[in-house]
């Protein structure tokens, strides 16, 4: 049977694969801007008798991430067990059924249900399909590639937007006009389950499962355009095979309780901790107010027609999109910390400007001029957070993990997303409703008390190896400038980590740039 790496070498297979993974990332973004367009259609509303009862619409909407939560625990177990293909085209599966009970909803219980059910496929994709990215880019890359996944994400995002702008203009009283946009949803992901299973397995996954022929086929092919001594290929296998020695020896694989509870050498519940609050902080940071309920904020705060602030919600969203490209040239130049930091200070400003100018006491002054400034804020946060917040969360988990638990790490990511989602989707509207202008104060201050939170405790991750981040997390401290401190102190540098690492080793090699000069098995028919 025909296989990807049979006519793709290294960065167009890098490129292919992230491809794949753009077709789940994008299903996932349509998912998240779908129920803002349903949620006002007169027919899902008659259908569901839900006019007038916010909390219960509200309700609907939050199930989803009760149910993201669930598949991040299941999708981080099976990621590690039968690998990250496998997993990928039974979460797949999962969305299409999911989607499809959906879209033949007749009331709330069912709907309800139907949407627990996707979301088990958004949380066990979501666990997995990051990490499959990782495993397969190169380390001066990573940021590149995740970036460009999620500038789809965003366009899935718009996408799910115009859609349900243009059904507006269909009869309102038939349920085509909400089913479709939900059925829709399962192109993706059944163009994705059509070609997962002609895409490699993750050489990481291979090498911790004893198949280090396989292994090195899908190296040769992602690094020394086939061939299996290329240097690069035989430096990557060397460091695969170092690090899995050096976890094995902390003995088996831990489950959920103990990654989060239980204390080992590889610091696996900072990493957890950290993990899991990245994702929170994202969603403190206001993301969800402007994208979810710009329209209201057009409406209410600044006192655009109805017309005019879905335009201007479905132009930002278009906005949005394009902004994510700019991390695909930022991220690995300027780092993780960096780009976080100067997104939470434009954020926090912009925000800051938004409860400024939708005052009452201010606005009224001069509605049109501060509803416009207004929209002008609200446009230049959302590219920040395009630029900037959008990306690192999801990448940064699924770096910093070692690679026996590292599918389970991708899941603890998206809990994380799937709290802070939840907590801000329930909680906005009421804090809209009884504050008005104080929510984006609450959130422009949750933007500037993140800039000291990553300073001190997340450490950079930007072209490092996977495996040279087991040596940046094996020490005591917390504090990033303390760990830095302890690394020193015990003769680590933290640009070459793995030198000290393989130093300390049976494998003879002192420092990374002598992996070139080991032999490992070949296999000369490959």
């Amino acid at each position: 049977m025909w296989k990807v790496i049979d006519s793709f070498h290294g960065k167009s297979l890098v490129i292919a694969i992230n491809i794949a993974c753009g077709f789940s990332i994008f299903a996932f973004g349509y998912d998240q801007g779908l129920m803002a367009g349903v949620n006002v259609t007169d027919s899902y509303l008659d259908i569901m008798d839900l006019h007038g009862k916010e909390e219960m619409r509200g309700g609907v909407v939050a199930s989803y991430y009760c149910g993201s939560l669930i598949g991040s625990f299941v999708g981080g177990w099976t990621g590690d067990k039968l690998g990250r293909i496998k997993c990928i085209a039974l979460g797949c599966l999962w969305g299409i059924v999911g989607a499809t009970l959906q879209t033949a909803a007749m009331n709330v219980p069912w709907m309800i249900c139907s949407r627990i059910v996707t979301g088990v496929a958004t949380g066990y994709l979501n666990a997995i399909v990051p990490v499959w990215s990782a495993e397969t880019s190169h380390a001066t890359s990573r940021g590149m590639f995740i970036a460009m996944e999620f500038t789809l994400n965003i366009f899935g995002v718009v996408v799910a937007y115009w859609i349900a702008f243009g059904m507006s203009f269909t009869d309102q009283t038939n349920s085509v006009s909400w089913r479709f946009p939900i059925a829709f949803q399962m192109l993706p992901q059944i163009i994705l389950f059509t070609m997962i299973f002609f895409f490699p397995e993750s050489p990481r996954w291979l090498l911790k499962n004893g198949r280090e022929k396989e292994c090195l086929e899908v190296l040769a092919a992602l690094r020394g355009d086939g061939d299996q001594k290329h240097p690069e290929v035989v430096r990557e296998f060397k460091e695969i095979e170092e690090t899995l020695r050096l976890e094995n020896n902390e003995g088996g694989e831990p489950s959920f309780y103990k990654m989060m509870f239980e204390k080992d050498q590889l610091n696996i519940p900072r990493r957890v901790h950290l993990t899991v609050w990245l994702q929170i902080i994202q969603q403190l940071v206001g993301i969800g107010v402007i994208t979810i309920y710009a329209p209201e904020v057009f409406i209410n705060s600044a006192g655009f027609s109805r017309f005019v602030s879905q335009l201007l919600s479905g132009i930002n969203n278009i906005s949005y999109m394009f902004s994510t490209l700019v991390a695909v040239f930022t991220l690995d130049r300027w780092g993780r910390r960096f780009t976080m930091f100067y997104g939470a200070v434009g954020q926090g400003i912009a925000l800051l400007m938004v409860a400024i100018l939708t005052k009452p006491e201010i606005i009224s002054q001069n509605p049109t001029g501060y509803g416009i400034g207004t929209t002008v804020f609200i446009f230049a946060y959302t590219a920040l957070f395009g630029m900037t917040w959008l990306t690192v969360t999801w990448l940064y988990p699924v770096e910093i993990y070692p690679l026996r638990v590292r599918a389970r790490g991708g899941a603890w990511s998206t809990i994380g997303w799937s709290i802070g989602n939840g907590l801000v989707t329930l909680s906005t509207p009421p804090l809209l409703a009884r504050i008005g202008w104080a929510t984006f104060l609450l959130y422009a201050g949750f933007n500037f008390l993140a800039i000291p939170v990553i300073w001190a405790l997340y450490p950079e991750t930007a072209n490092l190896t996977l495996e040279e981040l087991d040596v940046i997390f094996s020490t005591k401290a917390i504090l990033v400038k303390s760990a830095e401190k302890e690394l020193r102190g015990r003769g680590i540098d933290p640009k070459d980590p793995l030198a000290h690492l393989l130093n300390n080793s049976n494998s003879g090699v002192s420092s990374t740039k002598q992996y070139e000069k080991q032999e490992i098995p070949i296999d000369e028919k490959a």
